[in-house]
């Protein structure tokens, strides 16, 4: 694999007037944690001895610096996309990303001859662009359910691992797709998903692989993943099965005037079908500030995981197949070729004239932020499944970072994914400080937070109903107006430890558009609200969200 080099932004070769405003920002917020230079180029060759510590799976927290990135970009290997790996990566390079995930849809033709093919374009593609770190993965089609990222760390064995899960455990390719209550093979394709999150397991265990993740794609589009399905894919291996997109990607399709008057952003345009969960009430088909029902809803499905004090992250991806506003369109077959003959689009053609589309390209407006102490392939995937992470919509923030310790200590506590462990009626203080935006976003407009909400929930164990998805103990317990304030500040928020664990999560927006949340205004008295079809301009209406931070009561 060619050597990698350090983003711009973060190699101290490249003088500060080659870095825009955004690369200055976080050159100084990598300067503040204490990392530039050598002691971040180290690289994926120092991750092993990291990941051996135990150092970032909670507890003592170092000092972290944030690559951002995207899980969910496709290319002409899926049979519905439409670009080529060079100008993914040019768009990505172009709106600040480090790290990127093409995430092709399974398919036979894929299986057959595009993962191979693919192959090929991702080494060419990590050749030419050395300051990204280029992961190949798959959209997995989930037995009786939705789809799945899963992506492998670079080595010998990466796309030999995605094509046999994809032909031995894909519910597409195996006709397993069917989920729903009246459906005689139900229980049977659940079982393949679970077996299937195992058998990935497995091959890093042996030493197959060096690192595999997994992560639910859009899991409310559709409502067809079940409570009790998110909970056995997380339980059948939580050390690769960690997350879900808490944001879909298509944050396009509601830009006003352009798909119609009934889109929603996400395309979140879906009612309840034969296939979906009977529990899921209809309005959890629509996004709430451009981010999934299950994420968005304070009390909700996300909170009734993490109730019962296991990690379980998001993320928040463009799903890129068809930019908006943009010309390009797919090239035309050959005569007697296609998709299943041949696992690959023809590449595209430009028009001059705007093609349909839905989606951003990959940075361009979603951001997943993973927090590591070096750089490198398995310091982003260790990142991810230590929780390190926090997301944006339209470049909100250009930093958060998140430390929670107890007031009598002196070192720093821990921080997103981690936990703290205190005595009944401890004093705790929440250390939050945020970076704001530096510069325009993409779409001209400077971005401004105007609050910080923390929200609490109850740790109260294994959840006895595997389909519950609320938590009656989780609220916004307190929202910080930050209006009109810049550059980097540390708000602090005391706390005290009661009788029972519990967690901590964070969320703030730019203030435009919000009400009570889905569970009522006691519990989010200033949520995020779904749009009017058709008029959803996702650069009105940005949002950003972290990820928990656990605190284990002694004797709780």
């Amino acid at each position: 694999m060619t050597e990698q080099q350090l983003p711009a932004w973060a190699d101290p070769s490249v003088s500060p007037a080659d870095l825009d405003a955004q690369g200055m920002s976080r050159r100084g917020l990598l300067r503040r944690a204490g990392l530039f230079g050598a002691a971040f180029a180290l690289g994926s060759a120092a991750t092993p001895a990291l990941a051996a510590s135990g150092r970032g799976s909670g507890g003592s927290d170092p000092r972290l610096a944030y690559l951002v990135g995207d899980h969910h970009v496709h290319s002409v290997y899926s049979h519905d996309a439409k670009y080529t790996f060079a100008q993914q990566a040019r768009a990505a390079a172009r709106y600040g990303l480090d790290w990127m995930v093409f995430n092709e849809h399974s398919n036979f033709g894929h299986a057959r001859y595009g993962a191979a093919l693919e192959h090929q374009e991702i080494l060419k593609a990590r050749a030419a662009n050395p300051r990204q770190l280029i992961f190949q993965g798959l959209e997995w089609y989930i037995p009786a359910a939705e789809h799945c990222t899963v992506f492998a760390a670079p080595g010998p064995h990466e796309v030999d691992l995605l094509t046999r899960f994809e032909l031995a455990y894909d519910g597409k390719l195996l006709g397993y797709d069917k989920g729903g209550a009246a459906d005689a093979d139900t229980a049977r394709n659940e079982a393949h998903a679970v077996k299937a999150i195992k058998w990935l397991a497995e091959q890093r265990r042996s030493g197959y692989v060096d690192d595999v993740l997994v992560l639910a794609n859009h899991p409310l589009r559709l409502g067809i993943d079940s409570p009790h399905e998110m909970r056995n894919w997380r339980d059948a291996a939580p050390e690769i099965m960690i997350g879900m997109e808490g944001a879909p990607g298509a944050q396009g399709a509601a830009i006003p005037g352009w798909r119609g008057a009934t889109s929603i952003r996400g395309e979140y345009e879906n009612k309840p079908s034969a296939q979906s969960w009977a529990g899921y009430p209809a309005d959890a088909y629509l996004t709430y500030g451009g981010f999934d029902w299950a994420t968005a809803t304070v009390g909700g499905l996300w909170d009734s995981m993490l109730a019962e004090g296991s990690l379980f992250s998001i993320t928040t991806n463009s799903d890129n197949h068809r930019t908006v506003f943009d010309t390009w369109k797919n090239g035309d077959w050959p005569a007697g070729q296609n998709f299943d003959s041949t696992g690959k689009l023809p590449d595209p053609v430009n028009t001059d004239t705007a093609q349909p589309g839905s989606d951003f390209w990959p940075g361009e407006f979603s951001r997943t932020h993973v927090g590591v102490t070096r750089y490198g392939y398995r310091a982003v995937m260790q990142g991810m499944r230590a929780g390190r992470v926090w997301l944006d919509h339209g470049h909100l923030l250009d930093g958060l970072d998140v430390r929670l310790k107890r007031d009598c200590d002196a070192g720093r506590g821990v921080t997103l994914g981690g936990r703290l462990r205190v005595r009944k009626g401890e004093r705790i203080t929440l250390y939050v400080t945020v970076t704001t935006a530096s510069r325009a976003n993409p779409q001209g407009i400077l971005p401004e937070l105007a609050h910080v909400d923390v929200i609490r929930g109850a740790v109260r164990g294994r959840a006895a109903d595997r389909d519950a998805w609320k938590a009656p103990d989780t609220k916004v317990v307190q929202t910080k107006d930050v209006s009109g304030r810049t550059g980097t500040y540390t708000l602090r928020v005391p706390l005290t430890a009661g009788d029972e664990s519990f967690y901590l999560r964070l969320r703030g927006s730019d203030g435009n558009r919000h009400g009570a949340g889905y569970l009522g205004a006691s519990v989010d008295p200033h949520g995020p609200v779904p749009h009017e079809p058709g008029n959803g301009d996702p650069w009105a209406d940005t949002w950003f969200y972290s990820n928990p931070v656990f605190v284990d009561v002694a004797g709780a």
